[in-house]
């Protein structure tokens, strides 16, 4: 789950880590009797959760708390990469000397968390590792000893700094490492970390990714998630309230399988057929039928959907809740997507038996499945 730039310069604020004075409006109103309290000039930021904002005009500089208020009526009308905007940060311009970037990710292939820091920053890391490959510095985090201030101060030494800077440096390290592991990051960044014209540093802009797997230890960010307020979609919203993992994809086969690695399975398969699907939903394990019917409509209510292919590998799953689930959602939400179901394993002759007599037809060969609900795409659904 993306965080806005606010609340992740909320959370590196609780760490010690130096950020800008600033406030939060949702209205020109507002932004004009915040901007009171601060000191100008000025910067106003529109709040989305996607990258490339100030390229699209979403940042803007002000002079005063009369431009502050123009600044906030032209941002909050505003729709960046389709997003529309409805807050804005207001806070007080540094004097930047030097821009840096310093940012913990994980390296799956090394299966550990790892640090990464340069003194270029201002722009993407790729483009950083890019145009100046040399001043990118990267160091694992080991997950047994974890991530020490000497550990802070070797990065802080290699990107050019010593004395009383390499101390602030390190402790501004530390505080990250410790804020990412806290708030279970899959990315937490400062860029630009910036050195002021006095010699302190400054996280001008800060983003942080917290795993979903883990939003369970962060209410007050699951909450939001779950009221619309992220960069999911409506039918990721509705999955996220039924503990179902879905992500929508381009194509035009809806997919519900349970497990990922058999959903994965059957995008794939579709794939290989020539077939492209349109999401990725897991019911998981043992999932009654009103969690199907639910996954169903979830599914269904993408227009793009021409055919629906339902893979069941029964375990804990039972074939005949599944059958019953098909059977509820085509009741409830009308189904007249054509469907092509695989069902195998625990109730397996129960299930195809109320599929039957419903007169669905059920299939025992993934490959075939998959076969078929290419083919009915490819004839538009018929």
């Amino acid at each position: 789950m993306k965080l806005f730039e606010y609340e992740a310069k909320n959370i590196l604020a609780k760490y010690k880590i130096p950020v800008p004075n600033g406030e939060l409006a949702t209205n020109p109103d507002q932004a004009c009797e915040l901007a009171t309290k601060l000191k100008p000039p000025f910067v106003v930021k529109a709040q989305v959760l996607v990258a490339g904002r100030g390229k699209a005009g979403g940042i803007v500089f002000a002079n005063s708390v009369a431009e502050v208020e123009k600044a906030a009526e032209k941002l909050l009308k505003m729709q960046i990469k389709g997003i529309a905007v409805k807050s804005v940060w207001i806070e007080e311009k540094i004097q930047i000397k030097k821009e840096l970037y310093l940012g913990i990710t994980t390296d799956r292939f090394n299966q550990s968390y790892v640090m990464i820091a340069s003194s270029v920053g201002g722009m993407e890391i790729e483009e950083i590792a890019s145009k100046t490959p040399e001043k990118i510095i990267r160091f694992p985090i080991n997950s047994q000893n974890g991530f020490h201030s000497f550990h802070a101060r070797q990065i802080a030494r290699k990107m050019g700094y010593a004395g009383n800077q390499l101390s602030e440096l390190g402790r501004i390290f530390e505080g990250l490492y410790h804020a990412g592991m806290d708030y279970d990051a899959e990315l937490i960044e400062m860029n630009p970390l910036v050195e002021t014209v006095d010699g302190k540093f400054v996280a001008a802009d800060a983003r942080t990714i917290v795993d979903d797997n883990a939003l369970f230890r962060h209410p007050e960010y699951k909450n939001r998630l779950l009221e619309g307020e992220s960069e999911l979609t409506l039918q990721e919203v509705e999955a996220a309230k039924n503990d179902l993992a879905y992500v929508r994809l381009d194509g035009d086969i809806g997919v519900i399988g349970n497990g990922a690695g058999l959903v994965m399975a059957t995008l794939d398969t579709i794939q290989y057929y020539g077939g492209k699907p349109a999401n990725f939903l897991d019911v998981g394990g043992g999932a009654p039928a009103e969690k199907i019917a639910v996954a169903l409509k979830i599914v269904l209510s993408d227009p793009n959907v021409k055919a629906l292919f339902i893979n069941i590998l029964g375990g804990i799953t039972r074939c005949d809740e599944v059958a019953r689930g098909i059977l509820e959602a085509k009741s409830k939400v009308g189904v007249t997507k054509p469907m092509v179901i695989r069902l195998v394993g625990t109730n397996e002759d129960e299930g195809k038996g109320i599929l039957t007599e419903a007169k669905i037809p059920v299939l025992e060969s993934m490959e075939d499945a998959a076969q078929q609900a290419v083919a009915i795409s490819k004839q538009g659904g018929k």
